[in-house]
C-alpha cells in the first residue's frame, strides 16, 4: 500500500491542474517531433498527459508511472474521452524501477508534476537518462501547497490540522515530512540532464472551502486514515473555519507560483 492509497479520487476531483502557460511551455519543447513519446512519473490521476493531449495531437502515446494501485484507474477514467484513439499505457511501479516498455521506444518528455520529493531522485533521473531520446526534454514542476502557502486562512488551517495531529507535517502512517534535503537545480546539475531552465508562473487560485475539504483528503499530511474516527469532526471543524475566514476576507484566495525546471543533456535540442 502506498502513501497515497485510497486518496486517487480526491486527487481526480480536487487538485488543482497546469496552468495554460505551463502547458504550452511543455508543448514547445516538442516542436518539430513527429510522433513524440511522454513519461510521466508519479502521474497520479494523469494531470499532465490531460493537458497536453487537447494541444498535441500527434502526441503518439502517454506513458504514466505510479505505484498507487488506485491512480491508474482514476486517470483511465480521467484520460480516456481525450485519447481520441491513441492508447495511454500504465505501469504500476515505482518511478525508479521504471523500464521501457518495448526495444527502442524512447520518450522526447519526461514530466513530473508535484512528485519530484517524493522519490529517490537520482534513480529516477538515470532512469529518465535510459530511457529517452537524445534531444529530450525533462520538466521538474510544482507550485508547492496549502500547507506551505501563507495566509491567514491557510495559517489557521494549518494550524487546526497541528492541533489534532502534531506540529510536525505528516506523512505515511506514522512519519513526518521535513521537505527534500537537496535543492532539485542540484540534483540536475550533477544528472545527464545539466542544462537548465527556469519558468515560472505567478498564480491567483479562488478556493470554496468544500473544494479546500476535498483537497485535503488527497493530501499527505491531512488524508482521512491519520484523522481515524476523529476525521468527520475534523472536517466540519475545518470547514466552519473556513467559511469564517472566507467571510472575513472577501474569499480564500491562494496567490502562489508554479515552477518548472525543464533540463536537457547538454548540447540537447531546444
Amino acid at each position: 500500500m502506498t502513501l497515497f492509497h485510497a486518496t486517487a479520487g480526491a486527487c481526480a476531483r480536487h487538485r488543482p491542474g497546469l496552468p495554460e502557460g505551463v502547458v504550452h511551455l511543455l508543448a514547445g519543447t516538442l516542436h518539430g517531433v513527429r510522433r513524440p513519446a511522454l513519461l510521466d512519473p508519479g502521474a497520479g490521476t494523469g494531470q499532465v498527459p490531460a493537458a497536453l493531449l487537447p494541444v498535441l495531437p500527434q502526441l503518439a502515446r502517454p506513458d504514466l508511472v505510479d505505484a498507487d494501485r488506485d491512480m491508474p484507474h482514476q486517470a483511465d477514467l480521467f484520460l480516456r474521452p481525450l485519447l481520441t484513439g491513441r492508447a495511454a499505457v500504465f505501469h504500476p511501479v515505482p518511478a525508479e524501477e521504471f523500464t521501457a516498455p518495448e526495444e527502442g521506444h524512447r520518450a522526447d518528455l519526461v514530466t513530473c508534476a508535484r512528485a519530484f520529493h517524493w522519490m529517490d531522485r537520482p534513480a529516477v533521473l538515470a532512469v529518465a537518462d535510459r530511457v529517452t531520446s537524445p534531444g529530450a526534454a525533462l520538466a521538474i514542476m510544482g507550485d508547492g501547497s496549502l500547507w506551505t502557502h501563507r495566509a491567514p486562512w491557510t495559517t489557521a488551517l494549518r494550524e487546526l490540522i497541528q492541533s489534532r495531529l502534531g506540529a510536525e507535517r505528516r506523512t505515511g502512517t506514522t512519519g513526518t515530512c521535513s521537505g527534500p534535503d537537496r535543492r532539485y537545480e542540484d540534483d540536475l546539475a550533477d544528472s545527464p540532464f545539466s542544462d537548465l531552465e527556469e519558468h515560472r508562473f505567478p498564480l491567483r487560485r479562488a478556493w470554496a472551502p468544500d473544494t479546500v475539504v476535498g483537497y485535503l483528503r488527497s493530501t499527505g499530511f491531512a488524508r482521512p486514515a491519520l484523522f481515524g474516527d476523529r476525521h468527520p469532526r475534523f472536517e466540519a471543524e475545518a470547514r466552519a473555519l473556513l467559511e469564517q475566514h472566507a467571510a472575513k476576507e472577501g474569499g480564500l484566495v491562494e496567490g502562489t507560483v508554479f515552477d518548472v525546471l525543464l533540463a536537457r543533456r547538454p548540447g540537447g535540442a531546444r
